[in-house]
């Protein structure tokens, strides 16, 4: 749909108001994402009431992809592309990815497109193997569109329980993007993810660690020789979850990105 510059004014103006920062830009978006004048409306009148943007559009940017994201589904953040490019940079061609906390499967289909799984589908070179899992019955339903298209798939279940077990000793690449946010500071995240994201994407517990510590108690059983473990976390949990990794025979390091201010612990299976 094409829209006069006073109109554009008009949304712009109701955005800022509302708080949005980057108002222009999210106007921009919200007109090329409306099928009609109403639908326009409806957008910007939820954006206005304090739904997160990726919610209002149904999609969010993430590693270059447009991710399918539904209401209450946990929004992919930018600094969580350090995990996956930290990924792609210790994957092999064919590697047997599993993707826990899944939320929308953003990681395991951007990772996927990193290792060239698309092409892969035509040509004669080996398939990235995706396999997803989350609690969340609404991000499992986001995760199955997201992961269509390379012929992954996606499971609802606590973490590697729904998981074919002929995967165990297989995992080349495990991404456990946790919730590991300590349960006293949840109620000081941002408003959009504290009111419209599900808190079990997002608590991770006493000191933030609950998830990864079951993540890596198991983790050794499911991934193959030399086949890696990465998870975020912050800063100041890195010594712990350094730990809890070692804790699961894993050879624990930390990798750091200043730009987008991303922690990652990763572990190796010997």
């Amino acid at each position: 749909m094409s829209f006069s510059p006073s109109f554009l004014s008009t949304v712009v103006d109701r955005l800022r108001a509302a708080g949005c920062v980057f108002a222009e830009d999210e106007a921009r978006l919200l007109i090329d994402t409306a099928r009609t004048p109403d639908d326009l409306a409806a957008m910007v009148d939820r954006r206005v009431a304090g739904l997160p943007l990726e919610h209002v559009l149904g999609w969010a940017e993430f590693c270059g992809l447009r991710v399918a994201v539904d209401p209450g589904v946990f929004v992919p953040r930018r600094r969580t592309e350090f995990l996956v490019r930290r990924a792609a940079a210790l994957a092999r061609p064919g590697a047997v990815v599993v993707d826990l906390c899944c939320g929308s499967g953003a990681l395991g289909a951007a990772l996927a497109a990193m290792l060239g799984a698309a092409e892969a589908h035509t040509a004669d070179i080996d398939a990235v193997e995706v396999h997803a899992c989350d609690v969340d019955p609404a991000a499992v339903a986001c995760a199955r569109r997201n992961l269509a298209a390379i012929g992954g798939r996606a499971y609802e279940g606590d973490l590697y329980d729904p998981l074919p077990a002929t995967l165990r000793g297989r995992v080349d690449v495990l991404l456990a993007n946790v919730p590991y946010v300590p349960t006293e500071e949840v109620a000081l995240l941002p408003a959009e993810a504290r009111d419209h994201e599900a808190r079990v994407a997002l608590d991770g517990g006493a000191d933030g660690l609950d998830v990864l510590r079951r993540v890596t108690a198991e983790a050794r059983d499911w991934l193959a020789p030399g086949g890696v473990l990465l998870s975020e976390t912050s800063d100041r949990q890195a010594p712990s979850a350094l730990a809890a990794l070692a804790g699961g025979g894993l050879s624990a390091q930390v990798a750091n990105c200043d730009e987008t201010d991303a922690t990652v612990v990763i572990g190796m299976a010997g």
